[in-house]
């Protein structure tokens, strides 16, 4: 039993140019780049997860800020991220601590 099914569409002649000099410069076959594009075309257009409108608000919060300059490197967030190196704290003796050696 096939696990594909054979499609055929039509495409308008500088479309399929564009799509083969896609397809060759990144070999690939054409039901590879078909797949692909459809893909992509379903995964924005129909997503998985619909955002909550605050969701979406924060989205153009960012889009506006990056537009503006306002962004980090990846470099830069990660080592954000990092925990400040803390020096360890020394050891407290504890009052009970000299009383058990002896000294008084």
């Amino acid at each position: 039993m096939r696990t594909t099914q054979i499609m055929s569409i039509s495409l308008p002649p500088a479309m399929v140019r564009q799509f083969e000099e896609v397809r060759k410069k990144e070999s690939r076959t054409r039901s590879e780049l078909v797949r692909e594009a459809l893909r992509a075309y379903f995964d924005k257009r129909y997503p998985a997860v619909t955002p909550t409108p605050a969701a979406l608000a924060a989205l153009r919060r960012g889009q506006t800020a990056f537009r503006r300059g306002n962004s980090v490197s990846l470099a830069q967030f990660l080592n954000g991220l990092k925990p400040p190196h803390h020096r360890p704290r020394a050891k407290r003796v504890s009052k009970t601590a000299g009383k058990r050696s002896g000294a008084r």
